[in-house]
């Protein structure tokens, strides 16, 4: 999946750009800021380091807030925001659940193909993990983490100041999780390495 998303990623700023600079003036009239309200599924892909015991970390649907501030026409920096609750099982045994807060700043370049605005993305977030519950266990202990983010999309223009949206994007983000099963404390290196897929509506401000 991520090396699939990152050829979407290439061919799409490699690919659109030649159509987009035929069909694009270089006029300076633009909004320089607009917001985002989508409603996203957040898809773990989970990993870890343990022996003979696979994580499972399920996927929930939450709203989304982006604010995107265009520096020129083409380039902008859109951050992110959402917070999502997961379940977390290994094997047979519950690990209770875990919130987690990503906010995620990407650098964007935007295309514009008549009222469609496709666009590419990469960038980083800072993962805050809270209101855990230990489930089967005496205890979770979550250590906050940096990942990347990549992320495609597309715009399409109702009128001049409504837009709607459909947006992927892919984080790269693991945490060392410390589980207190009562008799030791375990230390498990986990990935969580959510895809996220959003649909919306947006407003130019």
């Amino acid at each position: 999946m991520k090396k699939i998303f990152l050829a979407v990623l290439v061919v799409g700023l490699f690919g659109l750009n030649a159509h987009a600079q035929d069909t694009v003036s270089n006029d300076t009239d633009f909004n320089k800021w607009q917001a985002r309200f989508r409603v996203a599924g957040v898809i773990p892909s989970p990993g870890d380091d343990l022996d003979g015991a696979d994580v499972d970390i399920s996927t929930t649907v939450v709203p989304e807030l982006d604010f995107t501030y265009f520096f020129t026409k083409h380039w902008a920096a859109e951050l992110i925001l959402a917070t999502t609750k997961h379940d977390v099982e290994v094997g047979e045994t519950d690990l209770g659940y875990v919130w987690l807060l990503p906010p995620t700043l990407n650098l964007q370049y935007h295309f514009y193909v008549g009222d469609f605005k496709p666009y590419v993305g990469a960038g980083v977030n800072y993962t805050i993990f809270y209101g855990e519950d230990s489930g089967d266990v005496v205890g979770m202990d979550y250590d906050n983490s940096v990942g990347f983010s990549f992320q495609a999309g597309i715009d399409y223009n109702l009128n001049d100041k409504w837009f709607i949206n459909f947006d992927i994007k892919q984080l790269l983000l693991s945490t060392d999780v410390t589980v207190n099963t009562g008799d030791v404390m375990l230390p498990v290196d986990v990935d969580i390495n959510p895809l996220i897929i959003g649909v919306g509506i947006g407003v130019k401000l």
